[in-house]
């Protein structure tokens, strides 16, 4: 978070694999370089404990390590550093990739307890989360999934086009979801036939010819050009736990980018979108049909959608709007004695 270091703060990053790793442990088979890449990730994270008591403050996002053990979250916090977790995810439910399911035994999602109730100080991303954080630790704050909005502007101006993009953006682990849009995705194709096309942005394995869409791989450098590329964003949703615990990030993506979102009317997403205002909430086939071809037949209603979804992003959800609550928070935390 560079703003911390304009009010006093200065911050170290230490992520644990980069993308080309990431890519690598996401894709069939590569055994090997899955394994050298948990060992390089073990001995990198004792170097992190290693030089913890440098640091007022521990700072973890989801987990400090790849498999199921808690060791290092525990040796943060004996190094005398304030320990942080933060979350935005419901991961203490397995939820594994299908190219990986052989090895979800080693992941252990139950250990986010154990985290949970060593931590200093918990951050959810939404209050499904802080609910069960609280059972094993009071010390929860919640603060909704934030958007660089200086980062997230659209590369080129939403226009009148020929044909229309609708979009999905996602991973590996969420691309499952992206199913539930076939059949309405289908009959939208019946309805509007080349007047439409379809990207899906992270999982370059998805494939589906009755659609044409072939999978484009995440990349960071351009991620901002490739989802300036979509007209009408959607995140299709199963109601169920691991969903409900979801923060929304794909919907703010979009709107951060004044592409109007469809969405389902689960979780916090209910509460990001204001339905028929700043994006539509669709939970049936038709629904999705009817709204989706709204914004389809309307470039008025998508470029009035588009930039009230960046107003209410820029508002509520961006890291300018939360970046003083951050600061308050971690100063009361290092000024609080053990």
């Amino acid at each position: 978070m560079p703003y911390l270091h304009e009010k006093g703060f200065e911050c170290t990053f230490a992520p644990l694999v980069n993308e080309k790793d990431d890519n690598v442990l996401y894709a069939e088979e590569h055994y090997f370089s899955k394994f050298i890449i948990t060992i390089k990730s073990f001995f990198k994270r004792l170097s992190d404990v290693r030089a913890a008591s440098k640091f007022d403050i521990i700072f973890i996002q989801r987990e400090a390590y790849l498999l199921g053990t808690a060791y290092f979250e525990k040796q943060f916090k004996r190094s005398g550093a304030k320990v942080v977790f933060d979350f935005d995810d419901a991961i203490w439910l397995t939820n594994v990739s299908d190219v990986n399911k052989k090895f979800g035994w080693l992941k252990r999602p139950t250990k986010t307890a154990e985290i949970i109730s060593i931590s200093d100080l918990i951050i959810s991303g939404n209050s499904y989360l802080a609910d069960y954080a609280r059972t094993y630790n009071p010390e929860v704050i919640m603060i909704p999934t934030s958007v660089d909005t200086d980062k997230f502007q659209r590369k080129h101006e939403p226009e009148t086009k020929e044909r229309i993009c609708i979009g999905w953006t996602g991973s590996h682990t969420t691309i499952k979801h992206f199913s539930l849009a076939i059949p309405f995705l289908i009959e939208l194709k019946k309805k509007y036939g080349d007047r439409i096309y379809f990207k899906v942005i992270g999982d370059p394995a998805y494939y589906n010819a009755e659609l044409g869409i072939q999978g484009l791989k995440w990349n960071n450098d351009t991620e901002i050009e490739d989802l300036s590329e979509i007209d009408i964003g959607i995140m299709p949703l199963p109601n169920d736990a691991w969903s409900r615990g979801k923060c929304g990030l794909k919907s703010l993506e979009y709107m951060a980018l004044r592409i109007p979102p469809v969405i389902s009317p689960v979780g916090v997403n209910s509460e990001i979108v204001k339905d028929g205002i700043d994006g539509f909430i669709a939970d049936s086939n038709a629904e999705w049909v009817d709204k989706i071809s709204r914004l389809i037949e309307s470039p008025q209603l998508r470029k009035q959608m588009g930039e009230k979804a960046r107003q209410t992003v820029i508002e509520r959800y961006s890291v300018i709007a939360h970046r003083d609550t951050y600061v308050e928070i971690l100063n009361k935390l290092v000024s609080t004695p053990r």
